[in-house]
């Protein structure tokens, strides 16, 4: 359901959220490895996520990326929207383009609800309620 990007910001922000903060800043290549996934790549994924303001970076010797209080408190589904717009979590299973309550495709009625439901979880769910869960063993992240 997600795109390999979207999976990849989600588990990098996920190690910072576990592992920095505004005293403790994680360079990319201290993020890449954990997580498994290219330096340039996550780089390029970071870089989008301090731009629209979902993680915090500071350019320097003692820089890095990093989640201040207000950060944590941003909804898991902005990383998935800042990565993949909003159009792949509402578009069409069959990817059609006019399939909707009016014009359904096969699926629709059985993945509206799912998906209604989804997004409303991840809207709530916060970085810091995921870290929490990590953090005291009730979820399981290799970071």
């Amino acid at each position: 359901m997600f795109t390999n990007s979207v999976k990849y910001a989600l588990k990098a922000v996920l190690f910072l959220a576990v592992h920095s903060g505004e005293e403790r800043k994680i360079m990319v290549k201290d993020i890449a490895e954990p997580i498994n996934v290219p330096k340039a790549y996550i780089a390029k994924l970071l870089q989008e996520l301090s731009k629209q303001e979902i993680i915090s970076s500071t350019r320097g010797v003692k820089g890095g990326f990093y989640l201040t209080e207000s950060n944590l408190k941003q909804p898991v589904l902005n990383v998935i929207y800042a990565i993949d717009g909003t159009y792949r979590m509402n578009s069409c299973l069959l990817s059609l383009e006019s399939c909707n309550e009016y014009k359904p495709c096969p699926l629709h009625h059985i993945v509206s609800p799912m998906r209604s439901k989804l997004i409303e979880s991840l809207k709530e769910k916060t970085l810091e309620d995921l870290s929490i869960e990590i953090q005291s063993g009730l979820s399981y992240l290799p970071l």
